[in-house]
């Protein structure tokens, strides 16, 4: 019997900040995505929502820039990672080991698309949701 080939690993993305002050690279491996209406989220962005992409935080690696990096929250567990330099959002670690990608700093076009609004219940009154992808009032 022959052994069956390993998989070919995972295509490595490009990502970084406005400045370019950091680069990240991660595995197109993403678990999920979504767009995020949390007050959190909106404030962080400065958005009304966040495109966000779910991860194992062991399947991102900073490239450029580690020395940059503005952790905001606790660095031992839930926080946000921004440049230093030019503030970008790049992602944020989140319970269960993962890593949410801000979804418009990635360099590289991800094979993964949003499939869903989440908490809504929470969404900026003066935006409207006008497509068709399901609506969740907290988490999906």
């Amino acid at each position: 019997m022959t052994p069956s080939p390993d998989p070919a690993p995972a295509k490595l993305l490009s990502g970084g900040c406005r400045c370019g002050a950091v680069r990240y690279e991660v595995a197109d491996e993403f678990m999920y995505a979504v767009y995020c209406h949390c007050s959190d989220c909106r404030r962080t962005t400065g958005s009304a929502f966040k495109p966000l992409a779910g991860i194992q935080r062991a399947r991102l690696t900073i490239a450029q820039g580690h020395e940059r990096l503005l952790i905001v929250g606790d660095v031992a567990a839930c926080h946000d990672t921004h440049c230093g330099v030019c503030g970008s959002l790049l992602f944020s670690a989140v319970d269960g080991g993962r890593y949410h990608v801000a979804m418009g700093t990635l360099i590289d076009a991800p094979k993964i698309r949003p499939t869903a609004h989440i908490f809504v219940s929470d969404k900026a009154p003066w935006h409207e949701i006008t497509d068709s992808l399901p609506q969740h009032a907290e988490h999906a």
